[in-house]
């Protein structure tokens, strides 16, 4: 048996790992929940797999879950990021999957590092914020980090029989997103809904207009580089409509290595579970023949200069990727509310970058006080 904590259990990364956990119930536990403000799935969630804890993000929305709940549960619950640490941190708990989106991830995943835990790696902002700092706390500490991102994933199953130093480049796959070639000119007027429809992945709003500016993939890029200890002039990123090749490895020796499979993330996130060991699922194979093509196309960094933004990031260096983050957090939020256009997005972003001076990160108080600094700069910019 297993058991697992999972940090953002009510978004789409966290409903799918207890898809996992349903269809594995014998070798998985769910031990500790997490979730914002949808306390009436969390209270199916606590019903059906009876954690030990449950944290939510307000004291208002943990009293009303309490409510909710049956008399006799014994399920702990608790709120704020003092319950999210408690449930990265729960000694129970072998694995800590990070399915929670945004900067909030970050000092829960350190928590869980030190306590030595597995961490199942789905928020991204983690690593692409603390970069080599986060990598060398899980050396320190012996934590193992898996990513469960589909792109990183199939990398580190390319390279599983391979040794980073044999890497030649990393071939990163994108799907487009609903803009694919499109122009400057056509996205000046798409609306939030345009944004929201992506062709292949079914996601949270944050992650889906962060897959049509190209940012998912911009901050893809960054964390790649940290995960595989790689340089960004080692990282090609293909534009690959199909989504069925979620990335590959090309080596020195010009053989190259690429992960194939249905767009599904409970693959990778039962891939991170159970690593080393592969398991049965009762999940549709691929069909090549019914695929038929797979396609590749360059991705226009120019039209879509999120993912451009995201290698100068990675070449300035420091605490650059950390204020690009936070700054494309709160300009999503900003086009999510109709306060800014989408081509609004890349252009605060760049704004931000060009006012920011990196600098080392060696302590977490580094990257939030980037994070805070970005917040207020953009605040000024309005």
């Amino acid at each position: 048996m297993k058991y697992i904590s999972i940090l953002g259990s009510t978004g789409s990364i966290g409903t799918q790992t207890l898809d996992v956990v349903r269809e594995h119930a014998v070798n998985l536990k769910v031990c500790a929940i997490t979730g914002n403000n949808n306390i009436e799935l969390l209270k199916e969630q606590i019903i059906e797999f009876e954690p030990e804890l449950c944290s939510v993000m307000s004291e208002e929305k943990a009293l009303a879950l309490k409510k909710m709940l049956p008399k006799d549960c014994k399920t702990e619950i608790s709120f704020g990021m003092e319950g999210l640490i408690q449930a990265a941190e729960l000694e129970k708990s072998e694995i800590t999957v990070t399915a929670i989106s945004g900067m909030i991830g970050l000092k829960p995943t350190i928590a869980a590092i030190k306590k030595r835990k597995k961490i199942a790696l789905a928020n991204k902002e983690t690593l692409v914020t603390g970069g080599s700092y986060i990598m060398n706390l899980a050396e320190k500490y012996n934590s193992q980090i898996i990513p469960v991102d589909s792109e990183h994933s199939a990398i580190f199953q390319c390279l599983m029989a391979n040794e980073y130093r044999s890497v030649n480049k990393i071939l990163l796959t994108a799907s487009g997103g609903p803009f694919r070639g499109k122009d400057t000119e056509y996205l000046k007027n798409v609306t939030v809904e345009d944004a929201l429809k992506h062709p292949n992945w079914s996601m949270g709003k944050k992650i889906t207009i962060d897959s049509a500016t190209l940012m998912n993939k911009g901050l893809e890029v960054i964390e790649a580089k940290f995960l595989f200890d790689i340089e960004p002039e080692q990282i090609e990123v293909l534009v690959h409509p199909q989504s069925i090749i979620h990335s590959g490895v090309e080596f020195i020796d010009h053989s190259t290595i690429a992960q194939l499979g249905l767009p599904d993330m409970r693959v990778p996130i039962q891939f991170a579970l159970f690593y080393p060991e592969r398991t049965h699922n009762s999940y549709k194979s691929l069909s090549l023949t019914d695929i038929g093509n797979l396609t590749f196309e360059k991705p226009d960094m120019e039209v879509f200069k999120c993912l451009r933004l995201a290698f100068d990031a990675l070449k300035s260096g420091g605490t650059m990727p950390a204020v690009l983050n936070a700054s494309n957090e709160v300009c999503v939020d900003l086009f999510l509310n109709k306060k800014i256009s989408f081509l609004d997005i890349g252009n605060l972003n760049e704004q931000v970058m060009l006012k920011h001076s990196p600098a080392k990160i060696d302590s977490t108080e580094t990257i939030l006080g980037a994070e805070e600094w970005t917040r207020r700069t953009i605040a000024s910019l309005f």
